[in-house]
């Protein structure tokens, strides 16, 4: 299944959405550039390594800069597909979200998101020395905060069924439900092997989706903190 757009038009322009699609898209233009040697060293020093973070306070406080990964890594990203594939389900989720956020909130919560999202990745793979990149933890955040603000509206989702593009409405909860069930789903089968699950890491979204669930409150403005359709 893939994510077209939603029924929900946005009240306001969404600047905060904006700025972070251009900063990825100005991060990977970067990388474009880079060759061979110096993408990996980029890669060796702003992706998440699980292994160089020990998930401890007394680690955090001796090295605090280490894991600063957890937020560099959100702006790179392995190829077109997935840089593209990333700003657009953001773009599809992310507008609404701001909404009823704000710009400042919409902002912290999405790099909250993200950054547990790593924690969870690293948590499952904590002896894995594969760099992981990419914003799919922080999306995932957003797109949890849309099941809960908006569970009814209408997703149009691209389904192919062999060489035949079918075109569905979907509700917003079945979209992400199943999208989030596939997302358990694979990670279970290998929760600690990157490579078994073709260099996804599928926790971290995961983890992501729970907290937008789970902390989108938070960061809601209060005028706003009524469900949405």
């Amino acid at each position: 299944m893939f994510p077209l757009r939603d029924t929900i038009p946005s009240r306001r322009a969404p600047l905060v959405l904006w700025l972070i699609m251009l900063a990825n898209g100005l991060v990977f233009f970067y990388e474009l550039r880079l060759g061979e040697a110096g993408l990996e060293r980029t890669m060796a020093r702003y992706a998440i390594v699980p292994v160089r973070l020990e998930l401890s306070p007394r680690a955090f406080l001796a090295s605090p800069a280490s894991y600063a990964t957890l937020v560099t890594s959100m702006f790179l990203h392995g190829g077109w597909l997935h840089v593209v594939g990333n700003l657009w389900t953001l773009a599809i989720f992310g507008d609404n979200v701001e909404d009823r956020m704000g710009k400042l909130r919409f902002l912290v919560f999405y790099f909250v998101c993200g950054i547990v999202a790593g924690l969870v990745h690293v948590y499952f793979n904590a002896g894995s020395s594969v760099p992981t990149i990419g914003a799919s933890g922080a999306i995932s955040g957003v797109m949890g905060a849309y099941l809960v603000l908006y569970p009814r509206a209408r997703v149009i989702t691209l389904i192919p069924l062999l060489f035949y593009p079918l075109f569905v409405e979907l509700p917003a909860y079945v979209f992400l439900g199943v999208w989030f069930t596939a997302q358990l789903m694979s990670g279970a089968a290998a929760p600690d092997n990157l490579q078994e699950a073709g260099g996804i890491a599928f926790l971290a979204h995961v983890g992501g989706f729970v907290a937008g669930v789970l902390l989108h409150w938070v960061f809601l403005q209060p005028q706003r903190r009524v469900r949405g359709a």
